[in-house]
């Protein structure tokens, strides 16, 4: 009958050289829902503002900052609540309000700059209807297809945030 010969030790003198490396333990999925969604309400509010500023800076939609919004409204929902399959589907649906709230709060803020006598404050409360036509008026196919892009930005935004 034979002995079991005990394992061979390292010829530079450490034990625990040829023992596998400890795997430390996995992180807990994190499926918040209601994290997700304040989070993406909260960065769309932001970046509506940031929108419209730039609107008002350039008198023009860019594609781009559509795409900005969408992305970083998707990014901080499926940071915020994780896989959640509802998350990217809310992202789309926040990203297009936010950017036809930035629509709007840039026209808001043209019309602020071009008449001297009207605030902000005024032209968002007792001329919300003009500024409302005129966004209609200026409502293209474009805008559209930045309204689409957004959407898919955040879409796919908060499905690779998880990733």
């Amino acid at each position: 009958m034979t002995q079991p010969t005990p394992p061979q030790q390292p010829t530079d003198g450490n034990p625990f050289a040829q023992q596998p490396a400890p795997v430390p333990p996995a992180a807990p999925a994190r499926d918040n829902l209601a994290l997700g969604v304040v989070a993406a309400v909260v960065v769309a509010l932001v970046t509506a503002g940031l929108y419209g500023y730039i609107l008002k800076a350039t008198e023009r939609e860019i594609g781009y900052a559509a795409i900005g919004v969408g992305l970083a409204i998707g990014f901080a929902a499926g940071k915020g609540g994780g896989a959640n399959p509802i998350l990217p589907i809310v992202s789309g649906v926040l990203s297009l309000v936010a950017v036809c709230l930035g629509q709007l709060f840039g026209v808001a803020l043209i019309m602020d700059a071009t008449e001297a006598s009207v605030t902000l404050t005024d032209v968002l409360t007792e001329y919300s209807d003009l500024v409302v036509t005129i966004w209609k008026e200026s409502f293209d196919a474009m805008s559209f297809l930045f309204l689409a892009i957004g959407a898919f930005a955040a879409f796919s935004g908060a499905k690779k945030a998880v990733a």
